[in-house]
């Protein structure tokens, strides 16, 4: 399976964060336009469809790729 690197995931994990929060707290077009946006990326990088399941199955990648990147210590 192919997964994304991490740091494309914590950046599209944080963007959709931040335009969830701001969308919430000041609705506008223009951010849900934003938010719109993204989610699709991370669901598309994801192979999700929903905002919460790609989120977090961009978490769930991101650890695999934090424990495959730690050596083992006997």
């Amino acid at each position: 399976m192919i997964t994304a690197h991490p740091s494309l995931l914590r950046e599209l994990i944080e963007r959709c964060e931040t335009l969830r929060r701001r969308l919430a707290a000041h609705h506008s077009a223009a951010t849900a336009r934003q938010l719109e946006d993204a989610t699709y990326t991370l669901c598309v990088i994801t192979g999700t469809r929903q905002l919460d399941t790609a989120l977090f199955a961009a978490r769930h990648q991101m650890a695999a790729a934090t424990r495959r990147q730690q050596p083992l210590h006997h």
